[in-house]
């Protein structure tokens, strides 16, 4: 008995020990995006070409060594998507919604009061000619796939399946995959629609995204998520996205943070808020059980280091994610001064932007002595 007492002591002991002595991993990922633009003829000319050049160049950052670990594709409608694909030597690969995907809304509630096909001579109830033309592209393997293809849109953006992907990615040696999801969301002018339209189909294809995230992610895994949000000069279109969402966006975290050096700023970051000055974005949310954060922001495919090859450039964010979850106390940083880049103290992830409502809940920030 005295035995048995004696070793059920130790064991309560040790654990305490245990715990203290925990492993911590750390890693870095980088995420590309980049809207490929492609189109098919007769909407565009001459862009499988344009495709093929596009993995011609992720070869040439791979034979130096510099290529993103992961790629987020949008447009990719054409069939030299499979050109580009082997031509950048991503040996994992996972599609988003195909063209006959058809999904519920994930929305609680009642249904909303949306005429689907209202405008059908801009494209609107005449079915999904092409798919979503999304394609995430990996270095590691890829654990999970899953996919939600949108059920409102508006104007000519219905032609298209538009949706959201999501991969669970497992990076060497990490306890835990880090789920990566990538989006295309409706356009504004190119959908021919009135304003009110497309704004409001946009705000259903946030819930639906968000909706699709909270049940399709695991929530002790890292998250990033990024895409084509069509959100440039669209402060309605984002707030609506991002003011009730634990949610990241490195773009302003990095602006807010540019005093403190948190992140290797190479885009610009003119302007009041220059998240806005894109329409792709790349964010990330912390999991219960690993911080994550951007150390690094760049931008790809602009004419500088690699060619134009598409409307829209190419954004890069690096990530450093460490396993257990990192929780330091929160910094308190007076209102007047939030959104005011050049503040002394580290703002935290999550700090809300002047016009946007604070989170709830917050990411830790990164350690200090990291």
């Amino acid at each position: 008995m005295r035995l048995a007492i004696a070793a059920l002591a130790v064991l309560l002991i040790a654990r305490p020990a245990s715990a203290q002595t925990e492993t911590v991993v750390e890693k870095e990922l980088s995420v590309l995006t980049y809207n490929v633009a492609g189109l098919p003829w007769p909407v565009r000319r001459d862009r499988g070409e344009a495709m093929k050049a596009i993995g011609a160049e992720l070869a040439g950052m791979r034979a130096q060594g510099r290529e993103p670990d992961v790629v987020l594709v949008q447009e990719a409608f054409r069939d030299e998507i499979r050109d580009l694909i082997r031509l950048s030597g991503y040996k994992h690969v996972s599609r988003g919604p195909k063209r006959k995907q058809r999904d519920p809304a994930l929305l609680d509630g009642p249904a909303p009061q949306y005429k689907r096909g209202k405008y059908w001579r801009k494209g609107e109830g005449l079915g999904k000619w092409r798919s979503s033309g999304l394609y995430i592209l990996s270095n590691y393997p890829i654990e999970t796939r899953r996919s939600h293809a949108f059920r409102y849109c508006a104007g000519f953006d219905c032609l298209a399946n538009k949706g959201v992907q999501l991969a669970g990615i497992r990076l060497p040696g990490a306890p835990t995959v880090v789920d990566v999801a990538n989006t295309h969301m409706n356009a504004r002018k190119a959908a021919r629609v009135p304003r009110v339209r497309t704004f409001r189909a946009h705000n259903l294809q946030a819930d639906e995204l968000k909706r699709f995230v909270a049940v399709a992610h695991d929530p002790a895994a890292p998250l990033v998520v990024g895409g084509d949000f069509n959100i440039k000069k669209a402060p309605d279109r984002y707030n609506y996205m991002f003011e009730d969402y634990d949610f990241d966006v490195s773009s302003e975290y990095c602006w807010r943070n540019i005093a403190v050096g948190a992140c290797a700023i190479k885009v610009s970051m003119d302007g009041d808020a220059p998240w806005l000055d894109t329409q792709d974005l790349i964010g990330s949310v912390a999991g219960t059980g690993a911080s994550i954060w951007p150390i690094e922001i760049e931008a790809m495919f602009d004419g500088k280091d690699e060619p134009v090859l598409s409307d829209h450039d190419g954004l890069l964010v690096r990530f450093r994610i460490r396993w257990p979850r990192y929780e330091p106390p929160v910094v308190e940083i007076p209102q007047s001064s939030v959104g005011e880049p050049g503040n002394a103290g580290m703002v935290q992830p999550n700090s809300s932007a002047p016009e946007r409502m604070p989170s709830a809940t917050a990411n830790p920030a990164p350690p200090a002595q990291l």
